[in-house]
């Protein structure tokens, strides 16, 4: 069985070398890591590489669950591409582990949260409908303060308006 760690930080500095050193501690045989610098929200190149070359007993360790993924919906993602690959999954605070009797209680808290997390990347605004927009707007209201009214973007006040104007 190869263990393999895994450490994604948000900045660059001596933290990574400490979590690397840690993994190494729990008996990891390689530890890869993201590059802080580079890394956007949803931007896991080096876990990526890892799923698609663990192989069938193989052990993925991180140091916090959170490493996995932005959401739980990404961290149940992670968790199944290594089921499917026959790895299994270790995290060394809180101790966690998929295999074993933990397992199916790891598994079900993260597709609790991931039911229970909004759909979709991105802000989660609501879409405005149009006629609400022109009723404010009949009203005096200025695009800004509709926006703010609705919970929309300015953006999107100006364009609904504009394809209102172009419809006559």
């Amino acid at each position: 069985m190869l263990r393999i760690g895994y450490v994604r930080l948000r900045e660059p500095g001596p933290a990574a070398g400490q979590a690397a050193a840690a993994l190494k501690a729990v008996g990891c045989h390689v530890v890869r890591a993201e590059d802080p610098g580079a890394l956007s929200r949803e931007d896991f190149t080096v876990l990526h590489s890892i799923l698609d070359f663990i192989a069938d007993g193989d052990q993925l360790v991180v140091g916090r669950l959170e490493q996995l993924g932005a959401s739980g919906r990404g961290m149940l993602r992670v968790l199944e591409r290594l089921e499917a690959r026959g790895a299994s999954l270790y995290v060394v605070d809180p101790e966690l582990c998929s295999v074993g009797p933990g397992g199916p209680a790891l598994r079900a808290v993260l597709e609790a949260v991931a039911a229970v997390e909004p759909a979709g990347p991105g802000n989660h605004r609501r879409p405005a409908a149009s006629h609400e927009i022109r009723a404010l707007q009949r009203a005096g209201v200025g695009p800004v303060e509709i926006a703010r009214r609705l919970g929309v973007s300015r953006m999107t006040v100006w364009r609904k308006l504009k394809a209102m104007e172009a419809c006559g």
